[in-house]
């Protein structure tokens, strides 16, 4: 008896994944059509308009720092986009501005508490106070972002229009009171792990650990994938914006999306790390990945991770389109140059294994349009070479 219901067991667990797979294709396929026909236009409207803000920056260094993240981090603002293609198509604009202006702030904050000070951490609370000023639409914005930044001649109201726009959206979505508590906790989870990691230089890593070991304490995780997850939360904040744009959202649904995007963020951290990790060694930059003892653990907790958050897809509204979004995330690392290297194929193979078939076609699509970027950026240099003086 025993083992004939675990055999049916077995047996139903397959059927509902083989299920569930087939609706995360067809997410997929609807969400290219919504995002290229609907969200894909906003996203460059905003861009543009934050791109003119930026240049408006007096002070030089703000700008350049702005400018800089805007220009090279604009691929980041369009993925994140992508999650809008879950809100209902009457609150999808504004999903899409608020999720715009968010990705924009963490990207031009990241590269601010970059900036050497005298106290980093002090430095570094007080600008990314921002970030949770943006989704804490009840009480007052702090406004006072550069109060320990040594800057001579301000943003002109950049970062304070970056938190205007994400409370001014957010607080007209139909189902924001469901969120509004939870959304507080990526947020901080985000600021608190950029801050302190960009303090190391000054304080040590001792802090960053005892914070993450603190802070993982009944989380289910251990306090290197918690810290992880940490880094890349602005995807669950994301998430919760898209959330509330469905008026039928609930607190219990936010808190489950958040725990589940904690996890799905940890992949994202991992991934952006392991496919640069040759590229750092070379260059001195810091990697995180020395947390893990060897290649194969840090290959074993990502593949929990991805088992997890499969799981949870059918406990989350949207399930098959979050299912998506994680398929998306992997192909995208997963296709760079630097998952080909000796150090990250193992663990590349293996994850994108584990979203096998509903990966493939997205793999295709990202080969392909790199391989478009190499030809063009062939043709540019080869036309660039024509043009020399002398050339023949």
């Amino acid at each position: 008896m025993t083992g004939e219901y675990a055999r049916r067991r077995l047996q139903m667990s397959a059927t509902a994944d083989r299920g569930l797979m087939a609706r995360a294709m067809w997410a997929l396929a609807r969400a290219y059509v919504v995002y290229w026909l609907r969200v894909a236009p906003t996203v460059r409207g905003q861009l543009r308009r934050w791109e003119t803000r930026a240049g408006e920056i007096p002070d030089p260094s703000l700008k350049d720092l702005a400018l800089g993240k805007l220009a090279n981090e604009r691929f980041n603002v369009e993925v994140a986009a992508m999650i809008a293609t879950t809100a209902p198509r009457s609150s999808r604009a504004r999903a899409t501005r608020a999720i715009v202006a968010l990705q924009v702030m963490y990207d031009y904050l990241d590269a601010l508490t970059e900036q050497p000070t005298a106290h980093p951490l002090r430095t570094g609370f007080q600008s990314t106070q921002a970030f949770i000023d943006a989704v804490q639409i009840v009480a007052p914005p702090t406004k006072d972002y550069y109060a320990y930044y040594p800057t001579t001649s301000g943003d002109a109201g950049y970062l304070v229009d970056l938190v205007h726009t994400v409370r001014t959206e957010i607080a007209q979505l139909p189902a924001v009171d469901s969120i509004a508590d939870v959304i507080l906790s990526p947020t901080a989870r985000v600021a608190g792990a950029q801050v302190r990691i960009h303090a190391i230089p000054h304080t040590g890593r001792r802090q960053l650990e005892r914070w993450a070991d603190g802070q993982a304490t009944d989380t289910g995780l251990g306090w290197r994938e918690w810290l992880f997850g940490a880094m890349g939360s602005v995807v669950a904040a994301h998430a919760l914006i898209a959330l509330a744009a469905d008026q039928h959202t609930t607190p219990g649904q936010a808190r489950v999306l958040d725990e589940t995007y904690l996890q799905l963020c940890m992949l994202t951290t991992a991934l952006d790390h392991l496919v640069d990790y040759e590229r750092d060694s070379k260059t001195g930059q810091q990697s995180y990945l020395y947390l893990y003892t060897t290649r194969e653990e840090l290959a074993g907790q990502i593949a929990v991770m991805v088992a997890r958050v499969k799981k949870r897809a059918y406990r989350i509204p949207n399930g098959a389109h979050h299912l998506m979004i994680l398929s998306g995330v992997v192909a995208y690392y997963t296709s760079q140059p630097g998952a080909r290297t000796d150090y990250a194929r193992p663990v590349t193979k293996l994850v994108q294994n584990q979203l096998r078939p509903l990966i493939t076609p997205t793999l295709a699509t990202l080969y392909a349009w790199r391989l478009a970027k190499r030809l063009d950026r062939l043709r540019l240099w080869r036309l660039m070479k024509g043009n020399r003086p002398g050339a023949k």
